[in-house]
């Protein structure tokens, strides 16, 4: 395959790595490194090697290529969305563009020369054209394999592909022309719109599931397809609990024992620790599972209209009572009756309801006939009843008659190995709800989930969820700030010093950091230097250490591009 390069023939110049290196944090005590918000490793390479080796050997050649391309796919559309991050807002798109490659080298992977880089967005042209030095994926295949009859990158092709067209909004095709896994002196690529190449389409399977993956989904789909049928023809599923904690399979086996039984159930736990969904479960593994589910808050509703709402009114019972209605109680019949907040309950109501329970009857207010009712009854609180009881506020008989068969709902934070379940649980329901598409959670937001204290609970997690997705948007991860609506932490760790040396991560806003500054300060007024004469010598010696790069000074100095300009022009040095 041949191509014409540029005719400018400028090969292009990487900006500035500082600002990437910024966001690469060690953190041995806690066996965790990051960059940005995404967790990274350092593996052996060895390990890799033995990893495609075995890929190879158990999918074959075709089906592994497809794997690594895909996989190397994922890990470009994450750092094009670190690119952007960092630099889609100062940078040229060009010099913003290159930071996908300089993300490459900074892992180890491959060493990459830009020959030709031509970008013009408004008519959707793009070239790109690069030599990869020491691919660790060449190095593998000398390792394990023999020289192959095509090119062997294909992580790093994937990558590319990935990247360039994340960051570039349309689809950006890449072509390994030259390889040294293959016998050829060096690894080149070549990147056009994908309508350029003639076997775009052909190339494009790769990144969709092989035949066995579609096999494996397609099983997939019939299983869930069967078990979305059993759920509702039990109920709705909605309501489906998740988890596996060991607090949380407990009280579920708790539930479950007691399902098929006639014992009223009390539910006890915090706000938003998911009692109705407890509730029911009850109701969908009893034998009262194909009659109806009704819940009621007690505490929504105004006291003196709570029995009406429970037990029903009769036409003429009070004004504005024009017509006879069923209460809760008669809706439940042959089901199950949940009460939730039932410490809210008046005192006359407690005594209708133990009333109701005592006598399987009820009267309507206001009216003389009595109704049979045949009612399952779960009910829930996230107060102390005993304490309630002991201060006269809950009737002590009814206390007894309900509190048979109590089940404690743990708390969110007692039950943190379900976070991840819930979390990506809702994350698919609101994406499908906003019909948007993200690429999930970064690492620093899942691990912030995982320690927040969740006074919500569940409740207050799907709330999140459902801002993150919103916040995020298509084709982008939902990061901390998304999440929690708040700036990222001061940065932790250990960092790459200028020798490559791990050196401690300093926080500018205090510690170590302050106590130079205040040293460099008393330094400059003891030598008599002006305000002028350090800004001058501040803006000279970035813009030269920038090599003229007026973005990559303004980002060292902390400052916007547009500021720095105004100032060089200013003095004279642009």
């Amino acid at each position: 395959m041949t191509t014409s390069t540029p005719s400018d023939g400028v090969t292009p110049r990487y900006p500035d790595s500082r600002d990437i290196l910024e966001k690469l944090r060690f953190l041995p005590d806690e066996g965790q490194i990051w960059l940005g918000e995404q967790r990274m490793l350092l593996m052996q390479l060895q390990t890799m090697a033995a990893f495609r080796h075995e890929i190879i050997h158990t999918l074959g050649l075709k089906r592994a290529k497809s794997f690594f391309l895909r996989l190397g796919y994922h890990s470009g559309l994450k750092d094009a969305e670190l690119a952007r991050a960092v630099r889609g807002q100062e940078m040229s798109v060009e010099d913003g563009f290159l930071t996908g490659p300089q993300l490459h080298s900074l892992r180890g992977l491959v060493k990459v020369i830009p020959l030709a880089l031509e970008i013009d967005p408004g008519r959707g042209h793009f070239y790109g054209e690069f030599e990869w030095q020491d691919s660790y994926e060449v190095a593998i295949i000398e390792q394990l394999e023999s020289a192959l009859d095509e090119p062997v990158c294909w992580m790093q092709l994937g990558y590319a592909c990935a990247y360039s067209s994340q960051f570039l909004g349309q689809e950006i095709q890449y072509r390994e022309v030259e390889c040294r896994g293959r016998g050829d002196a060096r690894c080149r690529i070549i990147g056009k719109p994908a309508h350029e190449w003639e076997d775009h389409a052909t190339f494009a399977e790769h990144f969709r599931e092989d035949p066995l993956i579609d096999e494996l989904y397609e099983l997939q789909s019939r299983i869930a397809y069967l078990e979305d049928d059993i759920a509702r023809h039990k109920g709705d599923e909605h309501y489906r609990p998740i988890g596996q904690s060991p607090a949380f399979l407990g009280a579920l086996d708790l539930i479950d024992r007691a399902a098929r039984s006639e014992v009223p159930i009390l539910l006890l736990g915090e706000t938003g620790s998911g009692k109705e969904i407890m509730a029911h479960r009850a109701h969908q593994q009893s034998d009262r599972a194909e009659g109806p589910f009704v819940a009621v808050n007690c505490a929504a509703i105004p006291p003196d209209l709570i029995e009406s709402e429970l037990f029903g009114v009769e036409k003429g019972a009070y004004t504005g009572a024009v017509q006879s209605r069923a209460g809760r109680f008669e809706r439940a019949h042959g089901g199950t009756l949940f009460l939730d907040e039932l410490a809210e309950l008046s005192p006359r109501a407690q005594a209708a309801l133990l009333r109701a329970l005592q006598e399987k009857q009820i009267e309507r207010v206001g009216g003389q006939q009595s109704y049979a009712i045949d009612v399952r009854i779960v009910a829930a609180t996230h107060g102390d009843l005993m304490e309630r009881v002991q201060d006269g506020r809950f009737r002590a008989d009814l206390f007894y008659r309900l509190n048979a068969y109590p089940v404690m709902i743990p708390p969110l934070r007692e039950r943190r190995d379900d976070i991840r379940l819930l979390a990506e649980h809702f994350l698919a329901r609101f994406e499908c709800h906003y019909h948007v598409k993200t690429l999930g959670f970064s690492d620093q937001a899942m691990a912030m989930l995982r320690v927040h204290p969740w006074p919500g609970n569940i409740r207050e997690l799907q709330n999140l969820i459902e801002r993150g997705v919103i916040l995020a948007g298509d084709g982008n991860s939902i990061n901390e700030q998304a999440l929690f609506g708040q700036q990222p932490l001061p940065a932790r760790g250990q960092v790459l010093g200028p020798g490559g040396q791990l050196t401690s991560a300093l926080d500018e806003t205090g510690g170590e950091a302050t106590t130079r500054l205040a040293a460099l300060c008393q330094s400059i007024l003891d030598g008599g230097i002006s305000l002028d004469a350090l800004e001058e010598a501040l803006l000279e010696q970035a813009y030269r250490e920038a090599g003229s790069n007026v973005s990559a000074a303004a980002r060292r100095l902390g400052m916007s591009r547009a500021a720095l300009d105004y100032r060089l022009k200013k003095r004279g040095m642009l």
